[in-house]
Parts: C-alpha cells; structure tokens; sequence
C-alpha cells in the first residue's frame, strides 16, 4: 500500500465510470493490506475527528441549522465512538467462524464461513444527519476492505467536504474514497448505472422504492434506510418525568427531523390526564432559537416546513386538537422556525399518525390497554423504531419483543443510533438491512462458505457415480440412519451403512 497516496476528494466534474475505474484500482490494494495497516490508517481519521470536534459541530450547525448541541451530542460523538469501535471489533467481524456439523453422518465435510469485501460501496446520505450517518458506513466500508463513493445531501454540501478533509487526514490510497458532488435526482441512476457493487441510501421510502426498480435489472444488493413514524407506548406503571421528557428529547430534538424520533405516543388511559398534562407544561416552556441555551433549532428549509403544516391543518381539519405548542413561533409564518405541538383527539387516519411527519409535532392517543397499545402500534407500514416506557422491566421486554419494529427501546427512544454495536434498519416501508453493530459491518462483506473434506484418502463420495442398485441401497440406508422414527429401523440400518461407508476408498 502505498503510504505516501491521498485520498481523492470532490469529483464533481469526473464521469462516474472513471471514478469507478479509480476506485477499483485502489481497493484492490486496500484489499491486500492486512487489517492492521487498515486500522491504522483509519486511526489518523480517528486523531482528525478528535482534534476537530467543535470545528466539525460548527460546521454541521451553520450547514443545517440545527443546534450545535444537537450536531455535538447526536454526530461527532456518535462519530468518535463509532470509529474506535469498529478500529477495535473490525478484525473479529471479518475473522472466519466455523459452522459445527449437522449430522454425524457427514463428519468428514468440515465447514467455514468466510468473508470478502464486495469492491466498491456507494452511500448516499439524508440531510437530517448528514455527518454520523455517512460516516460510520464509510469506516465500516473501509475497514471492510472496500473503496467508497459517497454523495452527500445537497443543502449540506459543507460538511461532505469535512468528511473529505477526515478521509484525506488518513492518507488512503488514490481513489479509495471519493465525494461525488450530484443533484439528488441524478444520484440514484448515477450511481447504480456507474456499477458499485453495493448500495447504501438513507432517505424517503418514496425515492427507496424508486432506486430499488432500477437496481433490480442489475440485481445491485441495496441497504435502504428510510422513512418513520414511530411509537412510544407509556404504560400505566411508567415513571412520569422520565417519559414526558423523553417524548420531548425524541420528538423534538433536530426539531422532529429524525427518522427514529417518537410520532404516536399511545398512552394508558389511567395517566393519559397526568401525561397530558405534564407533557404540554414541558412543551410550553421550550425555547426556541439558534442559540446555546435554547431547546428547538430551525427546520432545514421552507418547503419541510410547508409539508408539516399541511399534515397538521389537515389532522385538525379530520378533528385533531392542538394541545400544547411552544411559543414565539408559528407554522403560518415564513421563518425556519416550527413550535414543537402535542396534538391529541387523533384517529389512526389522520396524517399525524399514517404518515411520516418530518417535524416537531406528536400525536397522542388515549389506550385502554397494552394490546390496544400494540395493535395500534403495529399498524403503521413504518417500523424503524419504538419504545416501551414502564417500571416493570419485565412487562416491557415482553412487550418491547412483539413491537414491529427494527429497534425498540424501554424507557428511552433514538439514542440507540448512537450505539455503534447495535444494528440500525427497520422493515416495511422503512426499508431493510443494516447498519451499525456487526450485523452492518457484514454488510459491506460478501459471505460465502467454504466446506473442506477432511477425510484422508479418499477417491469418490458416496453418492457418486457409477450408480448401482448396491449404491442405492447403501444410501437408503444411511437415510434410515438418519431419519428413522424408531431405533430398530436405525439399528437395522447399521449394516448397509457400513458397507457403503468403504467406497470412499474405492478408485
């Protein structure tokens, strides 16, 4: 590997077949390199990260709007232990893992699972968090053995030229790592025309299903992480404080614009009063500005902020009451800024509880029990995430399993994305596969298995030809062996078993 070669950076004017051609050449190199050299490359990523913290925040605030605290706690942090995760787990996840034998019969057949680098990955990531997402998936790709184009969101062009200067800092081998700079219509067919070997698209289930139609003539694997509506299931027994506060922290940091943030609060109709009650006293004391000391920041353009005040006006028109709002702010005026509101009288209809509303607004619907709780929950085409909130750790793993849902989390919601060893993805019209954790680090590897003959010797497998009558007998014998319902049926089958057993050896 050559130590001395830089990490191309922006390619907006160079085809996509030529920094393909470039990518394919680097990674192989990358790909011979043991993973210690790997490492340690991504290790003066790491030192970047570490040495460039409130710079980065910064950046990703005046790119998005949203608050340098948010872009501190919910990207770099994210980001700095995410890589020294995968620096340090890497090397077992890409490790071969035996598989134990099956059946006694074939104890010669000693089996494998292996794993290589697919080639070159494609990410294309979202605009509500466009620094940590992107950023895990190119350590884990790298690592991984393969080189990767990314194309970041247009409206945060700036922090994909931070993730240039990251990768640069890690002195990769020409092309390895390219940022292409593409108009979002252009990036899907762009980059599944180009020939990556893998696709990673975080985004609206809308464009999901659209990349899925032009990849399937090329049968191009994807790893689509899109859209939410997520529910927060409050039992009769939760602590109070701790999930009126959670529902503000998921439902209205990076001012409701995350995937995985609460939507629908399904809330036991035993405290649902109480709940109410405390939950819009929170609401009604948030701050909102692009300030240190305030709760909501901006949306990220006029047009986001259109579309949730139409699902509002059009919930409220069905019957929907807004409950609580924060002030000094307002959805009719033409400023960035959205109140964070609490709406309840909800139907299972209306927008605010059918559709991904990409704001700071959630819906809250009284329940009679946790199975009214489930269903509702379970009834939404999104299952990204969830969250169960109650005392009794037991009822709420019990309940926590049957949510349909790719992550769910008791007495907390969102922050599982900023746990590096945990899988992220959800099912339905929120895609599929993941990333994160082992399970998204194998993503970026092709898995194959290797079965090995360990059986000194021999000439032919029992089945092979030439084929006789004595064959056949000899392997219904061993099917007797194997599948018999009774043990003088295997034990009659003994015999045959061992007959047939020496023309291993036969030449």
């Amino acid at each position: 590997m050559d130590s001395h070669a830089k990490t191309t950076g922006s390619m907006a004017d160079i085809p996509m077949a030529d920094i393909l051609f470039r990518a394919r050449i680097a990674q192989k190199v990358w790909a011979d390199a043991s993973y210690k050299d790997r490492s340690a490359c991504l290790a003066r990523a790491e030192a970047y990260l570490a040495n460039n913290g409130e710079k980065i925040s910064e950046i990703i605030h005046q790119d998005t709007g949203k608050l340098k605290l948010d872009a501190m706690a919910t990207e770099v942090l994210p980001a700095a232990m995410a890589i020294r995760y995968y620096r340090k787990q890497g090397k077992r996840f890409l490790s071969p893992r035996p598989i134990r034998c099956g059946n006694l019969l074939l104890f010669n057949k000693k089996s494998r699972i292996v794993y290589a680098p697919f080639g070159v990955i494609g990410i294309i990531s979202p605009w509500n968090y466009p620094f940590s997402i992107p950023f895990s998936e190119i350590v884990m790709a790298l690592l991984a053995g393969n080189a990767v184009v990314l194309k970041v969101a247009s409206s945060t062009p700036t922090v994909g030229r931070v993730l240039e200067q990251i990768f640069a800092a890690a002195d990769l081998p020409e092309g390895l790592f390219t940022h292409v700079t593409l108009a979002g219509k252009d990036a899907g067919p762009a980059f599944i025309a180009s020939g990556v070997d893998k696709l990673f698209f975080t985004g609206s289930t809308e464009v999901g299903r659209q990349l899925m139609a032009l990849a399937a003539p090329r049968l191009l694997p994807l790893v689509l992480e899109l859209g939410g509506a997520d529910a927060a299931i409050i039992r009769q027994d939760a602590d109070m404080d701790r999930a009126v506060w959670g529902m503000i922290w998921a439902g209205f940091s990076n001012a409701g614009q995350s995937c995985g943030g609460i939507q629908r609060v399904l809330v036991h109709h035993t405290v649902y009063d109480e709940f109410l009650r405390k939950l819009c006293a929170a609401v009604e004391s948030l701050k909102t500005a692009a300030q240190m000391d305030c709760d909501l920041g901006p949306m990220i353009s006029l047009r986001q902020k259109a579309a949730v005040r139409d699902q509002v006006a059009a919930s409220v028109a069905a019957g929907a009451v807004i409950a609580a709002k924060s002030p000094g702010v307002d959805l009719e005026d033409d400023s960035l800024f959205a109140p964070a509101m609490v709406l309840t009288e909800v139907t299972e209809t209306m927008p605010v509880m059918a559709e991904e509303v990409f704001g700071p607004v959630v819906a809250l619907m009284k329940v009679e029990n946790d199975e009214e709780a489930l269903r509702i929950a379970n009834a939404c085409p999104y299952a990204l995430t969830g969250s169960v909130w109650s005392k009794d750790r037991r009822q709420a793993r019990k309940l926590a399993a049957r949510i349909n849902a790719g992550a769910v989390m008791i007495n907390d919601h969102l922050m599982s994305h900023g746990l590096a060893e945990t899988p992220w993805g959800g099912f339905g019209d929120s895609g599929f596969g993941r990333t994160h954790g082992k399970d998204g680090f194998r993503e970026m590897l092709k898995t194959k298995v290797v079965v090995d003959e360990i059986l000194p010797g021999i000439k032919r497998n029992l089945w092979w030809q030439p084929y006789s009558e004595n064959v056949y007998q000899g392997i219904r014998s061993i099917f007797d062996l194997a599948a018999g319902t009774s043990f003088f049926c295997r034990l009659k089958a003994i015999p045959g078993v061992i007959k047939i057993f020496f023309r291993y050896w036969k030449g």
